[in-house]
């Protein structure tokens, strides 16, 4: 499977840009009181591009040597990603206000941020391994 890398790597780069993109929208056009975040075609979207994004996720782990995540910066992501969803979650629809829907929505997107950055970095620090250096 190593010779479909670069196309599993670049599907799973656009899935996760695309499912970032689609929860800061949801996410905005429900806090601003809008009624098609929560529609069910685009929560079966969302689902969708989720599920997509974590076959891509699990074949590139599957491909790649485990040397590869021995600094820890994969669990990072992980640990992150649990925080993501229940963020998310919270920030649709179980958060009990309006302004605790607000504070968890910014959490979310800046959760999403920091695994972007991990990601990119290789490094469980993220962006912040680049000031310690």
């Amino acid at each position: 499977m190593i010779e479909f890398y670069p196309q599993i790597k670049h599907a799973h780069i656009g899935l996760a840009l695309l499912s970032g993109a689609l929860f800061a929208l949801r996410g905005a056009g429900a806090l601003a009181g809008m009624r098609w975040p929560r529609w069910a075609p685009v929560r079966w979207a969302s689902y969708a591009i989720d599920t997509a994004l974590l076959t891509a996720a699990l074949m590139l782990l599957t491909i790649l040597p485990s040397g590869l995540y021995a600094n820890g910066w994969l669990t990072a992501k992980l640990a992150l990603l649990v925080a993501y969803v229940v963020l998310g979650v919270f920030a649709m629809r179980r958060a009990r206000s309006r302004a605790g829907r607000a504070v968890c929505y910014v959490a979310a997107l800046a959760t999403f941020g920091m695994i972007y950055s991990i990601a990119r970095a290789h490094h469980p620090l993220g962006l912040f391994y680049g000031l310690l250096g």
